[in-house]
């Protein structure tokens, strides 16, 4: 994976609670509890839009489509 190195201007507050962290060896750097924080943040997002998109969907048309393909597919599978 290649990385890139950026600035970034944070709250002082939250700075040394970062610190603090590295301190107590949670994570090795400050580079690698911000890159943990932003990761975390990324997948609540792609989480979030994901549920946020499921929440549209007609649940009664899924099931049609569901139904409709498991009849089709029924003739093809293998008998028990």
């Amino acid at each position: 994976m290649a990385f890139a190195k950026v600035a970034i201007t944070m709250d002082e507050k939250l700075l040394q609670r970062i610190d603090r962290m590295v301190k107590k060896h949670v994570f090795p750097n400050r580079s690698k509890a911000i890159q943990c924080a932003v990761e975390e943040k990324m997948m609540s997002l792609d989480k979030s839009r994901l549920a946020e998109e499921c929440s549209r969907l007609d649940p009664k048309f899924e099931q049609t489509l569901a139904d409709e393909g498991i009849s089709s597919e029924s003739e093809e599978w293998p008998e028990y």
